[in-house]
């Protein structure tokens, strides 16, 4: 049976002056958030350390205000070693991903905007990016991890952190993907054909597409919190979790679509 599903909302976003750029031919970079100003530390990368996806040897550098390129980042999801960390013990958003454990799927979502003759241009859209076939999880971290455990989760965002301020060990969780796990090289677009065929609200309802508001404000509201939304064991859920799938296919060849 297909993996359960769970969405998260991950990169930079509409409340930052950072953009991730997506290019012509569909495939993009995505920018990590700006770590908090408390938690600067140099386990930390700023965005020039960071190396762009499509043109290995070259950094992010280029798609960043030149005011933000010391910036230090929350490299986080991280698809070196397939890696997510958040902590649902604190964050509302993050709470539903207690439920999420080992065989399920993290599929990452992004905001990405059109990148075209060296500047962004146009309206941004989410897309999704990636996903962590999750094959371990680190909860509850109060102590720094050490051991295998340093080996399998160390680069994450939210150890290195730690690692500089004690003070970070704050009951984080970790996923670890297994080598199943994917950072896409085609952005797949969350449309609204695609929501209405895959993703129903908290209350198992379809989504409502007020007249008021965009497409974009929509899915961003329905995403804003980190959850399951396909269960392949539900009525319904198997036909979803499988149109899910062929909708990341149809743009990236064969994935991973059962455990």
């Amino acid at each position: 049976m297909p993996s359960r599903i769970f969405l998260v909302n991950v990169g930079v976003n509409a409340s930052h002056r950072v953009k991730s750029p997506l290019f012509p031919d569909g495939t993009f970079e995505l920018l990590p958030i700006p770590e908090e100003r408390r938690w600067w530390a140099p386990t930390l990368p700023a965005y020039p350390k960071l190396e762009r996806f499509n043109t290995p040897g070259e950094s992010l550098a280029l798609y960043v205000p030149e005011r933000y390129r010391n910036v230090r980042v929350h490299h986080d999801p991280e698809f070196e070693t397939f890696t997510y960390g958040d902590n649902p013990n604190t964050s509302p958003r993050a709470a539903g991903l207690k439920a999420a454990g080992p065989g399920d799927c993290l599929f990452f979502l992004a905001r990405l905007v059109p990148w075209l003759d060296g500047r962004f241009h146009d309206e941004p859209g989410f897309y999704l990016v990636g996903y962590l076939e999750i094959e371990e999880v680190l909860k509850d971290v109060i102590r720094f991890p050490s051991g295998r455990e340093f080996q399998v989760f160390g680069a994450n965002a939210h150890v290195r952190r730690a690692a500089y301020h004690p003070k970070a060990l704050d009951g984080f969780w970790v996923w670890k993907g297994s080598p199943s796990s994917r950072r896409l090289r085609y952005a797949v677009p969350l449309t609204r054909e695609l929501c209405d065929a895959t993703l129903r609200d908290a209350n198992g309802e379809p989504w409502r597409w007020d007249a008021g508001r965009s497409d974009l404000q929509v899915i961003g509201s329905y995403t804003r919190a980190a959850r399951l939304v396909i269960d392949p064991s539900t009525p319904d859920g198997r036909e979803q979790a499988e149109r899910w799938w062929r909708a990341v296919a149809e743009r990236n060849g064969a994935v991973r679509t059962s455990r």
